[in-house]
């Protein structure tokens, strides 16, 4: 297993409102996924820290989204066959969750 990639996208939101928003677009995040054919397990909530799975090439990303008061940190782990991905990863990332979290 690779490093993680971690992309911390800063908000003004506060905690409670920056993870309503991740919580109202799970489904359309799972849709894109199954969309370019990936599979995604159920994700899961442990206080304000989100788990996904998803299946991908033969492979497993797992990872975790902390909200806080100021920031969501999005942890990836990308296996060592998908590493060569991180980089579009980390932009998709940044973009899209900024994107979410714009006030």
């Amino acid at each position: 297993m690779a490093k993680p990639l971690v992309v911390v996208i800063p908000h003004q939101l506060g905690r409670a409102e920056a993870r309503r928003r991740i919580d109202a677009r799970l489904g359309q995040g799972r849709d894109l996924v199954q969309k370019a054919g990936l599979t995604m397990d159920d994700p899961s909530w442990d206080g304000d820290t989100l788990s996904f799975l998803v299946g991908a090439l033969g492979q497993r990303v797992d990872g975790t989204v902390a909200v806080e008061n100021e920031a969501v940190t999005v942890e990836v782990r990308l296996p060592l066959l998908l590493g060569i991905f991180s980089g579009k990863v980390r932009d998709v990332i940044a973009e899209k969750g900024g994107q979410l979290l714009a006030a």
